[in-house]
C-alpha cells in the first residue's frame, strides 16, 4: 500500500489559448504556482506565427493561461521567461528544442497542483488530454522506445489518438501520480518519408523529463528547475522532490517520533490527514501505518498537511511533553518555504468568511490590514488600491500567511502571525454579526492549535475592538505622488509611465498611503487607482472627495495630469461601454504642487504664508506689458507683493522660466494654457475668470475641463494649475518598516 497517493487527474488541467479566443492551441504543464512549460511552437501557433519561428515572442505578447479542473475554472495572463526555439534536423521526422516557461502574472488556483516529474523509461504506460481539458479526450499510450532526446509513443487502435492540440500537455503516468514528459507532435508521415501511414497509425513522439531538464539547464534555466518537484528512488513517496526535501524531512522526523511512535495512532491521524488533502484514504482494516520518515518527506513537500496533521494532533495532546514536542513541529514548519502556516479547513473557512465580507464591503480587509499590519509592507492587492475584489483574496491570504511572526509574547508562547491579527481586526468590524462570530470563532481555533497564549490573542482582539470603535475622520483630499520614467517628450503626449504613490488624507491631518505599485504604471492605471482611493476613502461620509494634490518636480509642471482617464467605475454593469468614463480634472479638482521648488529657494514657504496672510488682494495677469523674466520680477517685489494669484500668458518657453520664477518667489496660485502658444492665445482662459474670486478658482477650473473633456472641441484651453496651500500640507512621505 501507498499513502498519500495524489487523487487521479481528471483531464489536462492548463491549456494556452489563441489570442483572443476562447480555443487551447495547446497544453501545458503547471511547474509552480507562478511558471507552467509548454512547447515553443504552442506559443507560436497561440500567437499565430510560424510554428517553428525562432524569434522569440515580445515579452508583452498576449498570451492567455486557462485552468480547468473539478468544475472549476481559471484565466491569467503569461509571459515567456524562457525560450528554447524548436530548430529542424536535416532529413528528420523530429525536431530539437521545442521549449518554453511562461511566467504568469499572478498564482495559479489553488486547487490546480504543480506536476511532479519523473524520468521517462521504455515500457511506461501514459496517458495525455488534449488542451481543451475535457476529460473525456484522454489517450492512453506506451514509451515503446526511448532514445536520446526523445521517447516514441504507441497508442492502440481504439480509444482516442494523440492529434493536434495536444502538444505541451504532460504525459501523467497511470496512476496521475507524476509526470514522465511533454507530448511534443503526432508522426504525420507521408510517401517522401521512410515511415508510411500504414506503418505509423497512431506514433507520436515526445520530450522525456531527462530532456527537459537538460534543456532547461542549457538555457540557464537553473532557477525553473530548483522549483520543479521531481519523484526519488522507487521506494520513495510520489510527493518526493529531492535534497531540500530529505533536509526538511530529517529534521521533522525526531519530532514526530516523539508524538506519533505508536504505529496505530500513526496510522489513525495519517488516515486523517489524507481525508483532509482529499487522498485516498486506506480503508480502515488496513492496519500498516506509514513510517515516520515517510510521513515526514510528505509533511516537508505538501504545503497544508503539516497544519493540517498539528490539527488533528492538538486536541490529543496528553501533557506538557506533547506540546513542547507540537509546538517544535509547528516551528519547524515555519522555516521551510513551501510549508503553509494554516491547514486545508482554516484557509477553506478563513476564504468563505472574508469573501462574505468584501462582497458587502470591499473597503473593509484593506482598512483593516493597515491598522492590524501598519508596519508591514502589505501585499499588493491591499497595498494598490483601497478596494479589494473577491479573486484577490487567494492571493492576500496565500502572501500573509508567510509574512514573518512578531515579537514572542512574555512566557515563551508562540506569537500572534500577521494573518491571525489581520483576521482579528476583520472579525470586530465585520459588516454582520454572524460573519464577525465566525471570525472569531475561526482565530479562537487556529490559536490553540498553533499554541497562542489566549492573553495574547485577547490583546490584539482589544486593540481591534477599539480600532473598529473609532470613527474614521472623513477624506478631505487624495494626494498623488508622480516621478516620470523615460523622456520628457512622451510624458507631455501622454504616453509615458510613472512611478506613483496614492494617499489618503482626513480632515484631523492624519494621512495614509492606500497604492503604491511596485512598478511604473500608464496614466490610466493611475487614474483608475487615485478614483478607487477617492470612492474607497469615502465611508459613511456623506461629502465626496473631490481634491486631488498632485505633487510633482520641477520636470512634472507641464504633464497633462487632469486629462488622464479615471476609467469605467461601472465596469461589471457596462463592461462594453467605454464611454462611461471621465478625466480627472472632470471629476476632482487637480492642482499640482511642487515641494522641490521649497528646496530650492529657501525663502518659498514663508513667501508664500505671507502671500496668503495678506488676504490674497487681486490676481496679477501676466500679458506683454511683463512679459519678460525682470518685468514680473519688479512687479512681484514692489506693487504685487502681496498677490497671491498670477495668470500667466505668452510663448511656451518663456512661460515656464516666468512660472519658475513665480513659485521659488511664494506664489501659491498660478494658473496657464498649457496648450497656449503664445499672448494671442490669451482669451481661451476668459471663460475661466481668471481674475474672479481666488477661493473659487479650484472649481470654475473643474467645470472648465467637464466641459472641454465631455466634448469634441480642440482649440479649447488646457488649464494647468498650480495651488500650494499652506492650511493643505503635503504629507510627509516616509514610511517606517518593521525591523524584522
Amino acid at each position: 500500500m501507498t499513502w498519500f497517493r495524489r487523487p487521479a487527474a481528471a483531464g489536462t488541467r492548463v491549456s494556452l489559448l489563441y489570442e483572443g479566443s476562447a480555443k487551447a492551441a495547446g497544453a501545458a504543464a503547471l511547474l509552480s504556482p507562478r511558471r507552467v512549460l509548454t512547447c515553443a511552437h504552442v506559443v507560436n501557433d497561440a500567437l499565430g506565427k510560424d510554428l517553428y519561428a525562432a524569434e522569440r515572442p515580445a515579452s508583452a505578447g498576449p498570451l492567455t493561461v486557462a485552468f480547468r479542473g473539478s468544475g472549476a475554472t481559471g484565466h491569467r495572463t503569461a509571459t515567456v521567461s524562457v525560450w528554447v526555439p524548436p530548430q529542424r534536423r536535416p532529413s528528420a521526422l523530429e525536431w530539437e528544442g521545442d521549449l518554453a516557461v511562461l511566467d504568469l502574472d499572478e498564482p495559479a488556483p489553488s486547487w490546480l497542483r504543480p506536476v511532479v516529474w519523473r524520468d521517462m523509461e521504455e515500457g511506461q504506460e501514459l496517458r495525455a488530454w488534449h488542451g481543451g481539458g475535457e476529460a473525456i479526450t484522454f489517450a492512453d499510450i506506451v514509451v515503446r522506445l526511448k532514445e536520446g532526446r526523445y521517447g516514441y509513443l504507441d497508442g492502440r487502435l481504439s480509444g482516442a489518438a494523440i492529434g493536434p492540440g495536444y502538444s505541451g500537455g504532460p504525459l501523467w503516468t497511470r496512476d496521475a501520480s507524476s509526470v514522465a514528459g511533454l507530448v511534443v507532435a503526432h508522426l504525420m508521415p507521408d510517401e517522401t518519408q521512410p515511415l508510411r501511414a500504414q506503418q505509423a497509425v497512431r506514433r507520436s513522439w515526445a520530450v522525456p523529463w531527462q530532456a527537459v531538464r537538460e534543456e532547461l539547464a542549457r538555457a540557464g534555466a537553473a532557477d525553473v528547475l530548483d522549483e520543479c518537484a521531481v519523484t526519488g528512488p522507487a521506494d520513495r513517496g510520489p510527493w518526493f522532490a529531492g535534497p531540500d526535501v530529505a533536509r526538511a524531512a530529517a529534521g521533522l522526523a525526531p519530532v514526530l517520533r516523539a508524538l506519533l511512535d505508536d504505529p496505530g495512532r500513526r496510522a489513525d491521524h495519517a488516515r486523517t490527514l489524507a481525508a483532509g488533502l482529499g487522498r485516498p484514504v486506506p480503508p480502515p482494516e488496513e492496519r500498516a501505518a506509514p513510517t515516520v520518515e515517510e510521513l515526514a518527506e510528505f509533511l516537508a513537500t505538501e504545503e497544508r498537511a503539516l497544519a493540517t496533521l498539528t490539527e488533528s494532533l492538538a486536541p490529543a495532546v496528553r501533557g506538557p511533553a506533547d506540546r513542547e514536542a507540537l509546538d517544535s513541529l509547528l516551528a519547524l514548519g515555519r522555516l521551510e518555504e513551501n510549508v503553509r502556516l494554516l491547514s486545508v479547513g482554516e484557509h477553506r473557512s478563513l476564504l468563505e468568511d472574508l469573501r462574505r465580507v468584501t462582497a458587502a464591503d470591499a473597503t473593509l480587509v484593506p482598512r483593516a490590514a493597515r491598522e492590524a499590519l501598519r508596519y508591514m509592507v502589505l501585499p499588493e492587492p491591499l497595498a494598490a488600491s483601497g478596494r479589494l475584489t473577491e479573486a484577490d483574496l487567494d492571493a492576500v491570504v496565500l502572501s500573509l500567511e508567510g509574512y514573518p511572526d512578531g515579537p514572542a509574547p512574555d512566557g515563551g508562547a508562540p506569537p500572534v502571525p500577521a494573518l491571525l491579527r489581520l483576521a482579528a481586526f476583520v472579525a470586530s468590524a465585520a459588516p454582520d454579526r454572524q460573519t464577525g462570530g465566525s471570525l472569531h470563532g475561526w482565530c479562537d481555533r487556529v490559536a490553540q492549535r498553533l499554541g497562542i497564549s489566549p492573553v495574547a490573542l485577547a490583546e490584539r482582539r482589544a486593540d481591534a475592538a477599539g480600532w473598529a470603535a473609532h470613527r474614521s475622520s472623513p477624506v478631505s483630499r487624495i494626494v498623488l505622488r508622480l516621478t516620470p520614467e523615460g523622456s520628457a517628450a512622451e510624458h507631455l503626449g501622454g504616453a509615458g509611465r510613472y512611478r506613483c504613490r496614492v494617499g489618503l488624507v482626513r480632515q484631523d491631518g492624519t494621512a495614509s498611503t492606500v497604492a503604491a505599485p511596485e512598478g511604473a504604471c500608464a496614466p490610466e492605471e493611475i487614474g483608475r487607482l487615485v478614483r478607487e482611493a477617492a470612492e474607497g476613502g469615502q465611508g459613511d461620509d456623506p461629502y465626496p472627495v473631490t481634491r486631488v494634490d498632485v505633487v510633482v518636480g520641477r520636470d512634472g509642471l507641464q504633464l497633462p495630469v487632469d486629462g488622464w482617464d479615471t476609467g469605467n467605475a461601472l465596469g461589471d454593469l457596462f463592461p462594453d461601454l467605454g464611454g462611461l468614463r471621465l478625466a480627472l480634472g472632470a471629476k476632482y479638482q487637480v492642482a499640482l504642487r511642487c515641494p522641490e521648488m521649497s528646496r530650492r529657494s529657501p525663502r518659498r514657504d514663508a513667501e508664500m504664508r505671507r502671500r496668503w496672510a495678506a488676504g490674497h488682494p487681486g490676481v496679477l495677469v501676466v500679458d506683454e506689458t511683463s512679459a519678460t523674466l525682470q518685468q514680473l520680477y519688479q512687479r512681484l517685489e514692489t506693487s504685487h507683493k502681496d498677490v497671491a494669484g498670477v495668470v500667466l500668458h505668452g510663448p511656451r518657453e518663456e512661460r515656464d522660466r516666468l512660472l519658475d520664477l513665480c513659485l521659488a518667489l511664494g506664489v501659491p496660485v498660478v494658473l496657464w494654457d498649457r496648450e497656449a502658444d503664445g499672448h494671442a492665445d490669451a482669451a481661451r482662459l476668459d471663460a475661466l475668470a481668471p481674475a474672479g474670486p481666488l477661493h473659487q478658482l479650484p472649481e470654475r477650473v473643474r467645470e472648465f475641463r467637464e466641459g472641454v473633456f465631455g466634448s469634441s472641441v480642440a482649440s479649447a484651453a488646457r488649464p494647468a494649475l498650480v495651488w500650494e496651500d499652506d492650511g493643505l500640507p503635503v504629507p510627509d512621505s516616509l514610511e517606517l518598516l518593521d525591523p524584522s
